[in-house]
């Protein structure tokens, strides 16, 4: 009977947070769909590690922490489900960082920029008050059309949202920056 009474609480632990999940997901894809929305979005899976090795420069490539071979799949596998979903981007910013840059191009949904302000500020926090507000700026001005898609670090999205991203993880926001909701990036 105990062991029946735990199965049963388990299984409504689990329900209770699956739930709100989909729909929080279910949310953010009609609100894509809708458009006028934005996008924040950590960069998508790397090579293990945390931050860049010693001495990185920011216009080489081989000296910083890249995107995997799972990790370009994956913006690969966003960037299409984000097309098949109806989602229009009207602007695409990303961090200067290259795996930022290359999770924003292999996503192909239109031309890239790059956005200062989206630089990681992991470790230098004397950066991450501006930052932040220059982005608060940027999506408070949104008025579209389409999707405003902002490819950037953990540091950030947490900064701006209090979320902890996982990697190719979007957060929906609308221009007030009210949150709609999370989409995974294990949709598949």
């Amino acid at each position: 009977m105990l062991e029946s009474l735990s199965r049963l609480l388990l299984i409504a632990v689990i329900l209770s947070v699956a739930v709100p999940a989909r729909a929080d997901e279910a949310a953010a894809w009609a609100a894509l769909r809708e458009g006028g929305k934005i996008l924040l979005m950590r960069h998508a899976t790397t090579n293990p590690g945390v931050g860049d090795p010693p001495g990185f420069r920011l216009d080489d490539c081989s000296t910083q922490r890249v995107l995997s071979g799972a990790g370009r799949d994956q913006a690969k596998s966003i960037g299409a489900a984000l097309r098949q979903n109806g989602m229009k981007a009207g602007r695409i910013l990303t961090s200067a960082w290259c795996r930022c840059v290359d999770t924003a191009e292999l996503m192909d949904l239109g031309p890239v920029e790059v956005f200062e302000p989206l630089n990681s500020f992991f470790g230098q926090s004397a950066e991450a008050e501006r930052q932040t507000e220059s982005v608060r700026k940027l999506i408070a001005d949104w008025k579209g059309p389409g999707t405003l898609v902002l490819v950037t670090h953990q540091v950030n999205v947490t900064a701006l949202t209090d979320i902890f991203p996982s990697s190719g993880e979007m957060v929906i926001m609308d221009p007030n920056g009210r949150f709609i909701g999370r989409i995974s990036a294990n949709f598949r």
